[in-house]
């Protein structure tokens, strides 16, 4: 990695900064005294904007990360004997270090999939021993929106999953880390694709499009999250200034601004795509539907490559590489490394 602590890179829409209407909406709160744990009529002002969105039924909780959103929304709706079916590649799977099972008790029972998508084949794959008190119940599906790789399930397949797993007395989990990506990919709105197509529990991710931190998890039934305050409290996710994390959500959505940052992304992973599909030795191995551009290289270029710009290795093996666009990601910086990745080949 490049020894300039500024530079940029591909590695993730985690490493941007924060934009700049979200840090002046930090600001313009920080003045005088609330009182704390969210009530507070900035917390106030966030849930409401939140619940004009997904609906006015729906239970709104802040958290500070997507991991924390993701446990305790998955560990509010089950006993410590379900399962939770998901992707391979799902980030409660891969990348929350045992989390969701360390903390709700539950197995993961994971699927094989080509794009990082789920169907309904897939989870009936794992919808057997129902009843026999020597397995693992299924109680919940968990889909990622857009999906680990990339990829982004359309409102139909979201409806036929959620169709699915009510049929089998389940619910339906989408973490939506990125789901603003998603949402300017399908051209829809936040709530077509969720509550809508029958998703129970989400994770509204900001972090990953412009905010500084924060999460917020939503119950589309309020009877899923009666003793919810407590979960969040021995979870560690109470924030006493709360005002901070409603603040930015309030910014994210004034005058759509999650919108303009997640259209910049997937604007510009498209112009890398653009950029670098036709370069020898280049092979982009994914479909290319939000931020994010999958591609393999020779291996041994890797390495002085990611000290000009930092990104991921995915797959070792087949020396699969990574590249995360961001909402402040530039044309000079995709111009910049198609050069570079051009010079090295």
């Amino acid at each position: 990695m490049s020894s300039n602590m500024n530079s940029r890179g591909f590695a993730s829409d985690n490493n941007a900064g924060v934009h700049p209407r979200i840090l002046a909406a930090l600001t313009e709160v920080n003045g005088g005294h609330v009182v704390a744990y969210g009530d507070d009529p900035y917390t106030e002002r966030a849930t409401a904007e939140i619940r004009a969105i997904f609906g006015e039924e729906t239970g709104v909780f802040f958290v500070f990360i997507g991991t924390a959103a993701n446990v305790l929304g998955l560990s509010t709706v089950t006993q410590p004997y379900h399962a939770v079916i998901c992707p391979e590649t799902a980030h409660i799977n891969v990348d929350e270090c045992g989390a969701p099972e360390k903390f709700s008790g539950c197995k993961l029972l994971t699927c094989n999939t080509p794009d990082g998508k789920l169907t309904v084949d897939m989870i009936a794959s794992h919808m057997h021993g129902i009843g026999f008190e020597h397995h693992v119940q299924p109680k919940v599906v968990s889909i990622t929106q857009a999906t680990e790789l990339g990829t982004v399930y359309t409102i139909d397949e979201i409806r036929e999953i959620a169709n699915y797993t009510h049929d089998h007395g389940m619910l339906l989990h989408m973490d939506g880390a990125r789901i603003s990506n998603a949402a300017l990919s399908l051209d829809c709105g936040l709530y077509e694709m969720t509550g809508g197509a029958g998703v129970d529990v989400l994770s509204f991710g900001g972090t990953k499009n412009g905010m500084m931190y924060g999460e917020a998890i939503i119950f589309f039934n309020k009877s899923l999250c009666e003793d919810f305050k407590y979960r969040r409290k021995q979870g560690m996710q109470l924030a006493s200034k709360m005002r901070y994390i409603a603040a930015q959500f309030s910014a994210f959505l004034e005058n759509d601004l999650w919108k303009e940052n997640a259209r910049h992304a997937n604007l510009m992973a498209q112009k890398l795509y653009a950029a670098v599909k036709d370069i020898p030795g280049v092979s982009v191995t994914r479909r290319v539907e939000s931020n994010a551009l999958f591609a393999t290289l020779p291996p041994q270029i890797i390495p002085a490559l990611q000290k000009e710009f930092f990104f991921y290795v995915w797959d070792e093996e087949r020396s699969e590489v990574r590249w995360m666009c961001s909402f402040d990601t530039t044309e000079e910086d995709i111009e910049s490394f198609a050069s570079i990745l051009s010079s090295l080949l």
